[in-house]
């Protein structure tokens, strides 16, 4: 992680614009070309900027673009809705006055939520908007494991599917870290500065060269729903739909989530087969 909101954002657009080729745009190619992607000077005369404060932008240098000039490269680089929120999120934080982050309380999980999540039948985790396993019910104990015996800060989902040997368990793994590290970089976004997300970020980039990869390509992405297949070493294959709901208060906040599976499919049965096994529950500090 940057320690300037500035190298967010330069790093943000300078990953977006070497993806996209003169052709993407509508433009010749030209001559021979030394950069991946569109140059600089292409990319401010598509969004109507000077070339100048462009690469200021590129350089981290202290500018505050206006939501004119924000709008004008989202749509110069093609950007979805999600991606210019993304653009905008990180301008934002690029304007405040660079400061010591403030220390934040540990996370709680309200006693309501923690009745509504042992109400739910099927696996369901509190889970944190930087991806760590606050609270579970017993069918998610069931499914994952026995949570309680990892370190609090490896009870975190990304974490574990980068752990040795997460492919064993989760064939489909690389597609689904892809996806968390997208989500990931989305929430540390909007709170830069939260100790859990430089913890987190710092530790999986030093353990994972994967997750390094990962995260230098500045993908985000808000999902709330995907699907997942697990081999579970009692009840086997698992095809299961996980569904994020957010709780109310802060933003980025946690969520639950919920896994499970079509009425009358095997895996259905399969679920009920763990479900006999018990592990502890617990809810964690974030």
């Amino acid at each position: 992680m940057a320690d300037d909101p500035r190298r967010d954002l330069a790093e943000f657009l300078k990953a977006r614009r070497t993806r996209l080729s003169p052709a993407d745009v509508g433009l010749e190619p030209g001559p021979r070309r030394r950069v991946a992607g569109l140059r600089r000077e292409e990319l401010a005369l598509l969004a109507g900027v000077s070339s100048d404060y462009y690469q200021r932008m590129e350089q981290g240098r202290d500018v505050r673009p206006s939501e004119q000039v924000l709008d004008a490269l989202a749509r110069a680089l093609r950007f979805s809705a999600e991606e210019t929120r993304h653009l905008h999120t990180l301008a934002a934080a690029a304007r405040k006055p660079t400061r010591r982050a403030p220390q934040r309380g540990p996370g709680t999980v309200p006693p309501t939520t923690m009745r509504l999540l042992h109400s739910i039948s099927g696996p369901a985790a509190v889970i944190s908007a930087y991806l760590d396993l606050i609270a579970w019910n017993e069918p998610c104990a069931a499914l994952f494991g026995d949570l309680t015996a990892l370190p609090r800060p490896q009870r975190n989902m990304l974490a574990m599917l980068l752990a040795p040997g997460a492919d064993l368990t989760c064939p489909d793994r690389a597609a689904t870290v892809g996806e968390m590290t997208a989500m990931l970089r989305t929430a540390v976004a909007a709170d830069p500065g939260h100790p859990r997300a430089v913890e987190l970020v710092g530790a999986l980039a030093v353990h994972s060269v994967e997750f390094r990869t990962l995260w230098g390509r500045h993908d985000i992405e808000e999902t709330t729903r995907g699907r997942m297949r697990l081999l579970h070493p009692v009840a086997g294959e698992l095809n299961l739909d996980w569904d994020a709901y957010r709780l109310p208060g802060v933003t980025p906040g946690p969520m639950i989530v919920a896994w499970t599976a079509p009425e009358g499919s095997p895996d259905v049965q399969l679920l009920a087969s763990i479900a006999s096994q018990t592990f502890s529950t617990t809810a964690s500090r974030e």
